[in-house]
């Protein structure tokens, strides 16, 4: 069995981003949610014996809930792993949960089948979601302290590259359906299954080579209970930790403007300056490019400056970001350019920002086997700022009918985890 350090090891663990990131690029950003849109567009929607005037507030609502599950679960379920020593088999578990829900998407062919549409992306952002929570938990399993900077953002690189590959390969297919013989519409359902099949063929690599059970835990009888104690010991520790709390404290802020951000950029992009699809397409994958080099550069920079220092940096500009884009407005001349603009300065901050905090948060875990457990927090804290962040930034677009007031909203809650994150002590690992 690989060591803790190995190179083959962490590679293999990183690799679960190139498997995964499909799903987050293809799947929530690109491909189906322009699908949907298109398969309902100016129709009333039937789901649940309830008819929907605006489609998309169903799938928006979809994507909450889905959110708000994995919320409530992660805690349960990685308290039972860590007792059990199970973290593997429910990553592997929630992997084909997701998968085989993406592929099943292909199914979703027209207005009568928009259940299906709505019932696995709901499935598929459960299995995506909670299987991160296992696998993040795997990073101080896998890599040294002085080495999951660099671990974390080489996971982030592989995903980025990875889902350009996938999407391209699909574009060409939807723009161009003729040569494959088939019409857009099937070539965005095959779309579906090729990133199905994407995430859990090269997620064995990752099964292949992690650990079955670091710590050789014996489950008993009552493993569900214990599952619950040792998510209230945990919970109880963490409060003795004052920077762990002040951190997650200071991640939950910045999420809000980040997670929002990152689901709502392309509807930004397209309702409140009217941009065409190609203009968004074209701006996600500038995104997806430049951050492959922002995750690069900044975990090249917290081993020269610090973490902290580096998480700042990229806040400052996240803030920035937000400002710019109050700014733009669909009369200014050219805005489609100044949307490239600010999408590459924000690919810059977004790799750079999810690799951080990652690996930011292993080095301040107390020396513990539970792993999985504290990983939960951080995952449930996430899922909730979306919630959050989402919320104030459609009741702010309802108040003044414009989202550049809920985009410059988001900068405040850079501000406030800027604020806090300028408190914290340095440890022996984060500066």
């Amino acid at each position: 069995m690989l060591k803790i350090g190995d190179k083959k090891l962490i590679n293999a663990w990183a690799f679960y981003d190139w498997a995964n990131s499909v799903y987050s690029l293809v799947i929530s950003t690109a491909v189906f949610p322009l699908y949907y849109s298109a398969v309902t567009e100016g129709k009333i929607v039937t789901f649940l014996g309830m008819e929907w005037d605006h489609p998309d507030s169903l799938y928006s609502y979809a994507l909450s809930f889905s959110f708000l599950v994995v919320a409530i679960i992660s805690p349960i379920l990685s308290g039972i792993a860590d007792y059990t020593g199970s973290k593997k088999k429910f990553m592997k578990f929630f992997c084909f949960l997701g998968s085989l829900s993406v592929m099943s998407l292909y199914f979703f062919d027209g207005i009568d089948t928009v259940w299906i549409g709505i019932v696995f992306t709901i499935l598929a952002s459960i299995g995506f979601w909670a299987s991160l929570v296992f696998y993040n938990a795997y990073l101080p399993e896998v890599a040294h302290p002085n080495q999951q900077d660099r671990a974390s953002a080489k996971g982030f690189i592989y995903g980025y590259i990875g889902s350009i590959i996938l999407l391209v390969i699909n574009l060409v297919m939807i723009q161009m359906p003729d040569l494959f013989g088939i019409d857009s519409g099937m070539a965005s359902r095959i779309s579906f299954v090729m990133v199905g099949l994407w995430w859990l063929g090269f997620a064995q690599v990752t099964f292949k080579r992690l650990p079955n059970d670091l710590y050789n835990k014996k489950p008993e009888k009552d493993y569900i209970w214990k599952g619950f104690k040792e998510l209230k010991i945990v919970a109880k520790e963490i409060v003795n930790y004052p920077t762990l709390k002040k951190f997650l404290i200071a991640f939950f802020l910045l999420s809000v403007g980040v997670q929002t951000i990152i689901l709502l950029a392309t509807i930004f992009g397209s309702t409140e300056l009217g941009l065409e699809t190609i203009d968004l397409i074209i701006t996600v994958l500038l995104i997806q490019v430049v951050a492959i080099l922002g995750a690069f550069l900044f975990s090249r920079l917290s081993g020269k400056k610090g973490n902290f220092y580096a998480l700042k940096l990229t806040i400052v500009i996240w803030m920035i970001v937000c400002f710019c884009a109050f700014l733009l407005h669909k009369e200014l001349p050219n805005v489609s350019i100044y949307f490239y603009g600010l999408g590459a300065v924000l690919g810059l901050v977004l790799g750079a920002i999810q690799s951080l905090t990652r690996s930011t948060y292993s080095k301040l875990l107390p020396d513990t086997e539970d792993h999985a457990t504290y990983f939960s927090f951080y995952d449930v804290t996430e899922k909730i700022a979306i919630v959050l962040g989402t919320a104030v930034y459609g009741v702010l677009y309802a108040i003044t009918d414009s989202m550049q007031w809920s985009v410059l909203c988001l900068a405040f809650f850079f501000l406030a985890a800027l604020i806090i994150l300028s408190t914290l002590k340095k440890t022996k690992y984060v500066r």
